[in-house]
């Protein structure tokens, strides 16, 4: 199948990846634009993976206060060199992370870090919804049934919590590890959130 220049530029524009690497996203995919967006997503957690354990020395502190200046967010965000530090790019994305952070209000930034008590008093929500459901009913569920339920609302308090699994607020196609692994693979550096704090009046 023939790779036009309209299908480059229409991945170029859903994914902001290179020109090149959309074109070859395409060829390998045989011209199916879903499956070039999951082959540019992969290589980029490839290359994100094979950096991790990349010291990240250099960086920026990235700030981002809402309109009225009731809502202010710092966000600091590590890479290897100084020189990407100053780039363009880099600037960009630790914008849209603290501008993100202002937004959706993230508890942690791995569900790792979230307390382990917090997790508990989520799980005991969720039994107690469980049990209320299955009293209702009349038909208990089998335990091996309800620790699955329970683990599917865990990893959705994740997704909904922990800043990584957060789907970014500017395109609900990719989350803020997606966007982390798109940025590694372009710049070719490891690059890692490190901290955040986020203040708001009243809260």
């Amino acid at each position: 199948m023939e790779i036009t220049s309209q299908m480059v530029k229409e991945l170029r524009d859903k994914t902001n990846a290179g020109m090149m690497d959309c074109k070859k996203a395409l060829t390998e995919t045989a011209g199916d634009m879903e499956k070039a967006v999951d082959f540019l997503r992969k290589k980029g957690l490839a290359v994100a993976q094979k950096r991790a354990d990349r010291a990240t020395s250099e960086g920026m502190v990235e700030t981002y206060i809402h309109a009225g200046g009731k809502l202010g967010v710092m966000v600091e965000i590590g890479c290897e060199t100084d020189f990407v530090a100053k780039s363009d790019m880099f600037k960009s994305f630790a914008k849209d992370v603290a501008m993100h952070i202002a937004a959706s209000n993230p508890v942690s930034i791995k569900r790792e870090d979230i307390p382990a008590d917090l997790v508990a008093r989520e799980t005991e929500i969720f039994k107690n919804q469980l049990e209320e459901a299955d009293k209702k009913s009349g038909k208990p569920k089998p335990a091996a049934i309800a620790e699955k339920i329970i683990t599917g609302k865990l990893d959705k308090y994740f997704a909904d919590n922990c800043l990584m699994e957060q789907v970014f607020v500017k395109n609900d196609k990719v989350t803020i590890q997606d966007l982390l692994n798109e940025i590694v693979a372009k710049i070719g550096e490891n690059i890692a959130i490190k901290r955040f704090a986020r203040f708001q009046i009243g809260a």
